[in-house]
């Protein structure tokens, strides 16, 4: 079972993508098909990711299994996202999967999508392995989690507001930036000034002791506000040429705020279970910023556990690889399953009253 053959499918948000693995590191196709038609509507709208998904899901696939050289009746087990994510989106990756593991007689396996963005980098590093602090930021999650083991998921902190994926792109947006708003933020932001303008860092205060209820937790509303803010105050056009350094410098500002916190919040959880590798995943994990500085706050006795791009975003090769973990453990789905837009995530502890050494 260790060598299976797992096909993956993603399809939660506006990605339609498909994998195939063999064993826990052998990725032997993968395509990600990304959407670039809400780019006009400033977001994801949901009906019409849908509908793309359903018009591309079988193509995909077809190219995906092409590129491994296999036939689909040569697949051992076919895992896809069941959760959480856009729920008519959800549904036409999850029915198709769980149809056509019906059809091949083949086992069906239901995953989380964060499950899976935290399986990414083990497909390209092999000490990308529990225990670590996990930091997950994506564009609807930002989670922070002790994993002394895989399956067994300590909830430290999380968002109380917006994701930092969702931050970010609203803050481009202010700037007449082009959705999805990471990337292009984050290149503005390099002929920028990080010093120009001084954002707060939300719920993080030197006076805050392990215990207390924000301790590990994150906000973005009042950065994202600050900004707004300061865009309102100038009342100008930020998408015009002679506000380019101005517009830069915010960008910049905004980012350092935001890496900052995250930075902050998971050195608090590197501390205090003592464990000094960290695994980052999710597409804001892509951001260098961050990268950079969790490398540096890690040092030479620390270890930070990254994917490339191409896996930090939704894709379905870390869905074939949680799906591998959950077939080898025999945590198969029932084909009459359904996806729900609130997975639960599993073996996930929210009770961090007591916290244990890694």
């Amino acid at each position: 079972m260790s060598d299976a053959l797992v096909l993956g499918i993603e399809t939660s948000c506006d990605e339609t993508s498909a994998a195939v693995i063999s064993g826990p590191s052998r990725l032997l196709g993968h395509v990600v098909l990304s959407q670039d038609a809400h780019e006009v509507f400033g977001g994801v709208v949901p009906e019409l990711a849908a509908r793309e998904h359903l018009r591309h899901l079988p193509q995909v696939v077809q190219r995906a299994l092409d590129e491994a050289g296999v036939e689909l009746g040569e697949i051992d087990a076919i895992a896809a996202t069941a959760g959480p994510g856009l729920i008519g989106a959800l549904l036409v990756g999850f029915t198709w999967a769980s149809s056509t593991a019906f059809a091949l007689r083949r086992p069906l396996i239901a995953v989380h999508h964060m499950e899976a963005h935290l399986f990414a980098p083990s497909l390209e590093d092999p000490e990308a392995e529990p225990p670590f602090i996990a930091l997950l930021v994506s564009g609807g999650h930002t989670l922070l989690l002790h994993v002394p083991e895989w399956g067994q998921y300590q909830l430290l902190g999380e968002t109380r507001d917006d994701a930092a994926g969702e931050a970010f792109d609203k803050v481009a947006k202010l700037l007449g930036l082009p959705y999805p708003g990471g990337r292009p933020l984050s290149e503005l932001a390099e002929s920028g000034d990080a010093r120009a303008f001084a954002f707060p860092r939300p719920m993080l205060r030197s006076q805050q002791a392990l215990g207390d209820d924000d301790y590990f937790d994150v906000s973005f509303s009042g950065l994202k506000t600050a900004v707004l803010n300061e865009v309102r105050e100038h009342d100008t056009d930020w998408a015009d040429a002679a506000h380019a350094q101005r517009r830069a410098d915010l960008a910049a500002s905004f980012q350092a705020a935001a890496v900052d916190l995250l930075v902050a919040k998971t050195l608090r959880a590197v501390e205090a279970f003592d464990c000094h590798r960290v695994l980052i995943g999710g597409g804001v994990s892509a951001n260098q910023l961050l990268r950079a500085q969790l490398r540096d706050a890690l040092g030479p006795e620390g270890r930070l556990c990254v994917s490339s791009p191409r896996l930090a975003m939704d894709n379905g090769a870390m869905v074939a690889r949680a799906g591998l973990f959950r077939l080898q453990h025999g945590d198969l789905a029932s084909f009459d399953m359904t996806a729900s837009a609130s997975l639960p995530f599993p073996g996930l502890s929210r009770n961090v009253s007591t916290l244990s050494r890694a």
